[in-house]
């Protein structure tokens, strides 16, 4: 679960031992992504961001991860992301962002295909995110994360229940500190009030930790981990923990049996490249947060969902490239793009309405750019907002998609909006996708269908074109999203219920 310590610990440690050619074999690894996430769009000054997404794991398939929590009824079943985190490093390798989502958030789970096994996972809409791994694999859960954040992440990270403990062992322990005494039942930690040095079955305690803290959820928690990443970040860079040698092939050693990554890091080499574009970030600029989240109506007492625009906001600065602290200067914004017609006519009145599917053309190819009226096109209501899908048909059909058919209600209610596509359509959707301003991320291939079909999500109530959001400055992190910076130490506040 302490992902960042994997990554701090291999890029650290690895990075000043230098080649250590025999660890590559102690190095698990799989695909990246489950679905195309596009290019990495470079700024100005040539650099892209570097994105990673660590995923804590409670698989308990060995006897050493059963035998550190958990039923024996879980022993094969499917793994879950318990700890699902963002790693942003800006382009100019400056400032980081740490973004955790709570395992509880319910997400739109992407169609996903497992390389190993060419197993298919149907779409799954409205499923809590932590489900994402048992759909194949960590490539499953990279994909559902750059469809709900529109980012493009780079690489991935995971570690389970024994890997924290074996990497918490070669650290040599983590400060912590607690608001009071705390005895959480279900982690079984115990802690006195104040100050602790945890490491090993202790630091796994700490880290799933729920009930002894906050409020005894999930939502608290992500920021009991974020205190003792950032703890642990200040101890590597400041004990001298990385100029013993000894110790650093410990931590090697131990982290790189500890880890699976993507294909892309599959080697300490590919490891000690990554260290150096990482080697001058300093704690005090690094932020971590978690996600701003709102109460799921369909279940509030157990579910959250992205909190509408606060959520999309922190999103898009980590897509921007701005920091979220104020440290430094914002990145300079995007080059203007042409801004394509929105749909010039709205509709009113209910999903009960006739469309008209004639044909008055087929698409273009997908190498060619189509015009509206070649465009055969499907519009669905997934929001559950009533009269969505007539609304948009009617506005379509405004602005020249002639062929634009209502398709009512979507068998299934979707938090984000999906335009998908046979391949042949490619050209179409992007004609669709350009008139309505959906953001990449939106777009996928889907071999079954027989014409682009635009699935109305939660996240369009209302409007013509897809609601945009502007990135905000340097800093300006919505207040909606718990903060904490690399530099500061803070203590758990403890659940009265579980103190003693």
């Amino acid at each position: 679960m302490a992902l960042g310590c994997g990554l701090l610990v291999v890029l650290g440690c690895v990075g000043g031992w230098g080649y250590v050619s025999y660890l590559d074999g102690n190095i698990k690894h799989g695909a990246l992504s489950f679905g195309d996430q596009g290019v990495a769009q470079p700024d100005a000054g040539g650099g892209t961001p570097l994105n990673i997404l660590l995923i804590g794991s409670d698989t308990r398939d060995t006897a050493a991860d059963l035998a550190l929590g958990g039923s024996h009824d879980s022993v094969g079943g499917p793994a879950h992301a318990d700890v699902e985190m963002l790693l942003h490093v800006s382009a100019d390798r400056s400032n980081a962002s740490l973004i955790s989502i709570p395992r509880d958030t319910m997400v739109d789970i992407p169609a996903c295909t497992d390389p190993a096994t060419g197993k298919v996972y149907p779409e799954s809409p409205h499923e809590q995110i932590t489900d994402s791994l048992s759909h194949g694999g960590p490539g499953c859960t990279v994909y559902t994360w750059h469809q709900l954040t529109g980012i493009h992440i780079d690489h991935y990270m995971m570690v389970d229940f024994g890997g924290v403990v074996s990497m918490a062992d070669a650290i040599g322990g983590v400060p912590v500190c607690t608001t009071d005494n705390v005895a959480d039942p279900y982690s079984h930690l115990r802690l006195t009030k104040g100050d602790h040095v945890v490491q090993g079955v202790q630091a796994l305690e700490w880290l799933r930790s729920r009930h002894g803290f906050g409020d005894g959820s999930d939502l608290y928690r992500t920021q009991v981990q974020h205190m003792y990443l950032t703890s642990m970040m200040r101890r590597l860079t400041s004990a001298g923990t990385l100029t013993d040698p000894g110790r650093v092939l410990s931590l090697a050693d131990a982290a790189t049996r500890a880890l699976t990554v993507d294909d892309g890091l599959d080697s300490v080499g590919k490891l000690v490249g990554l260290a150096a574009q990482l080697r001058d970030l300093r704690p005090e600029r690094l932020t971590t947060a978690t996600m701003p989240y709102a109460a799921d109506p369909s279940n509030p007492r157990a579910w959250v969902i992205p909190m509408p625009g606060d959520a999309q906001r922190l999103f898009a600065m980590v897509r921007g490239d701005v920091p979220l602290d104020a440290r430094g200067p914002a990145a300079p914004p995007p080059s203007p793009a042409a801004q394509p017609a929105r749909p010039a006519a709205s509709a009113s009145g209910d999903d009960s309405a006739s469309g008209d599917d004639s044909a008055s053309g087929d698409a273009s190819p997908s190498g060619a750019a189509p015009g509206p009226s070649a465009v055969r096109l499907l519009v669905e209501n997934g929001s559950g907002v009533p009269g969505r899908a007539t609304a948009l048909t009617a506005a379509l059909r405004e602005a020249g998609f002639a062929q634009a058919r209502n398709g009512h209600n979507a068998p299934l209610r979707q938090l984000s909006t999906s335009l998908a596509y046979p391949p042949a359509d490619a050209a179409a959707a992007a004609a669709v996708a350009a008139a309505l301003h959906l953001p990449p991320g939106s777009l996928r291939q889907a071999a079954e269908l027989d014409r682009p079909t635009l699935v109305i999500g939660a996240d369009w109530p209302d409007g013509e074109a897809f609601p945009t959001v502007s990135t905000p400055s340097a800093g300006a992190v919505p207040t909606s999203a718990p903060l904490q910076s690399g530099d500061q130490t803070r203590c758990a506040k403890v659940n009265p219920v579980y103190s003693w």
